[in-house]
C-alpha cells in the first residue's frame, strides 16, 4: 500500500491507511513515537502499563490532597 507525504504548515504529513492503522492499533488521537532505522520512518505507538506509570511516582512528585469543598447532595464521609 503506498501513501504519499505532504505538506501541513511547516511540516510533513502522512496518511495512513485505514486498514495500515488497524493492523496497528492505532486510532484517532493515539499517541506515538517517531524513530529512524537505517533509512526507514518507524512509528510505534506510545503504550504505557500501570506498573511503568506507578514506578515513576515518588515523595517529590505526589501530590498533596485537594479539599473539593463541603457535603453537597447525599455523600456519606
Amino acid at each position: 500500500m503506498q501513501s504519499r507525504i505532504q505538506k501541513w504548515g511547516n511540516s510533513l504529513g502522512l496518511r495512513i491507511p485505514k486498514t495500515i492503522a488497524q493492523q496497528a492499533g492505532l486510532s484517532e488521537g493515539t499517541a506515538v513515537d517517531f524513530s529512524v532505522r537505517g533509512n526507514a520512518i518507524v512509528i510505534n505507538p506510545q503504550r504505557y502499563s500501570l506498573e511503568a506509570m506507578l514506578s515513576q511516582i515518588t515523595p517529590e512528585n505526589v501530590h498533596k490532597e485537594i479539599d473539593t469543598g463541603g457535603i453537597v447532595g447525599k455523600e456519606i464521609w
